[in-house]
């Protein structure tokens, strides 16, 4: 859905933080969104970008192959920020110089004002930020004033007659405690803006817009259960009432109890939805398959199959609602270009095309924390809204090897172990995603009197903010200690429990 806030345009260099300046300036009430850093001027022009910021990233501006935004975004009269690689790139513009460091900096270190500067209006000298550089600007371009340093490189430029600004260190992280301010002060300083998006302005335009878009039309949603869709359905609930059918499938493959749990849930959300139960359909498909992609790949035709049939029942239906988020949408378009495939059965991958409908994804401008939001300001029940995330393929992708219904029960069991568990520690908010996977082994055990020879699992946590990477929970050993010995003694079955303690990159969450 387009966007008729006020919008500031990221360009991205490749640097890790480019999502977090993003996030950053939404906090601050600010729309904006990500390019690769070689978006026609043209396009960033369509878009009437009132600010252009430059992310940092990992090459040197003088090396071969850098990525070179076009020199003529800087020339656009729109006011423009260069953090870390985009001060450099800033800097090489416009005839200053770039070197390496003579001490490379990483980590904290506190800059010195040295004269008045707008980015750090009303902050305190020193300041506290993080840097992360092994080159530096040494000289910048005529009409910048130095207005910050460390002892070992300049920190912060400006050429305010131009409205050019820029910073070495990396103000969006959270290791610089006060850099929210340093990008409030470019945004309402420098682009003069009103800061006015906000989660209950971004639900009343997009409701306006698919009511205008779908008008006396059909749409058909298909709920996972999870936040994404049951968000966007709300939200086209809102704009066109019953004209939107929504279609929950049980796959067979969802966590204990879940189908039911959840159509209750959906029903109390007035949703005009249908529950389907299909398990056995699924199960039945994938006998004997053990190849994680043969099982996405059947788990996504049978769901399209059965999302037909079901469609079809509804009538006319001109328009599909999805639950895109904009991390999907960033994935999708890298700052080399378009990315390598990363997921199979995406949502509901392929129905747009095979059943001839219309997209609509009211979310896709959102991260996940801002999807959440909505989701509260709708008043969807807090089960559902903080539910963490759960692949499309279900419990197929966390049963390596073969999956069958004994061995979806037993990872059923043992998963609803961890979920209580977590939850009873107060630590199911605080990480991303926590999980049971059973592995395609057996291993020798001993309980009472006799030897075993039966089903490992391993146990997944993980902490992060948008799934893009993500580290390994530090959960307390006495919540590991309960977690596994419930599941060897509840679930009969299971005689070893593991803790998976590797992160992303290089390790995926999900084991398949």
């Amino acid at each position: 859905m387009p966007t008729t806030h006020e919008i500031v345009i990221i360009l991205d260099f490749g640097a890790q933080y480019t999502q977090l300046i993003a996030r950053r300036v939404r906090e601050i009430g600010v729309y904006c969104e990500i390019l690769p850093f070689n978006t026609p001027v043209d396009e960033i022009q369509r878009k009437n970008a009132r600010g252009i910021i430059l992310s940092g990233g990992p090459a040197s501006v003088y090396e071969q192959g850098a990525p070179h935004c076009d020199r003529r975004v800087i020339e656009m009269g729109v006011p423009v920020l260069g953090i870390c690689y985009g001060v450099q790139l800033l800097s090489y513009f416009l005839g200053g110089e770039v070197a390496p460091s003579r001490r490379r900096e990483y980590g904290y270190a506190e800059i010195e004002q040295k004269r008045d500067g707008l980015l750090l209006t009303g902050l305190p000298s020193p300041l506290k930020v993080w840097m992360s550089h092994g080159d530096y600007v040494s000289r910048p371009p005529d009409g910048f004033e130095i207005t910050a340093a460390t002892d070992a490189a300049i920190g912060a430029i400006e050429d305010r007659s131009r409205n050019l600004y820029g910073v070495q260190f990396h103000p969006e992280v959270a290791h610089t405690p006060l850099g929210i301010e340093i990008l409030r002060n470019f945004l309402v300083k420098a682009c003069h803006l009103s800061c006015d998006w906000t989660m209950e302005s971004f639900i009343e335009s997009t409701i306006e817009q698919v009511r205008l878009r779908v008008g006396g039309g059909r749409a058909v949603c298909g709920l996972s259960g999870g936040v994404d869709s049951s968000v966007a359905a709300a939200l086209v609930a809102r704009a066109i009432g019953p004209n939107q059918k929504c279609i929950f499938v049980d796959t067979g493959l969802l966590r204990k109890n879940e189908f039911e749990e959840v159509l209750e849930a959906y029903r109390e959300m007035d949703l005009n939805v249908v529950g389907v139960a299909a398990g056995e359909r699924f199960l039945t498909k994938l006998a004997g398959v053990t190849d994680p992609e043969r099982k996405r790949k059947i788990i996504g035709a049978e769901f399209i199959e059965v999302f037909q049939e079901e469609a079809r029942r509804v009538g006319e239906v001109e328009y599909l609602v999805q639950g895109t988020l904009y991390p999907d949408v960033i994935e999708s378009v890298s700052v080399r270009g378009p990315s390598a495939v990363i997921k199979s059965h995406h949502n509901v991958g392929g129905l747009p095309e095979k059943m001839h409908l219309k997209l609509i994804e009211p979310l896709r401008e959102l991260f996940k924390d801002e999807v959440r939001r909505v989701g509260r300001a709708l008043g969807i029940p807090e089960e559902i809204i903080s539910r963490q995330p759960f692949p499309g393929p279900g419990l197929a992708v966390r049963i390596l090897g073969e999956v069958t219904n004994d061995r979806v029960k037993l990872l059923q069991e043992a998963d609803a172990i961890v979920i209580e568990e977590i939850q009873n520690a107060d630590l199911y908010d605080k990480v991303w995603q926590s999980f049971a996977v059973l592995l395609p082994i057996s291993t020798v055990g001993v309980m009472g009197d006799l030897r075993t020879y039966e089903n490992a699992v391993a146990l997944r946590a993980v902490e992060s903010v948008d799934g893009m990477t993500a580290d390994w929970a530090r959960l307390p050993y006495d919540v590991l200690q309960r977690i596994s010995s419930r599941i060897v003694s509840e679930v009969r079955g299971i005689n070893r429990v593991v803790y998976d303690i590797s992160s992303k990159p290089p390790s995926t969450i999900e084991w398949e």
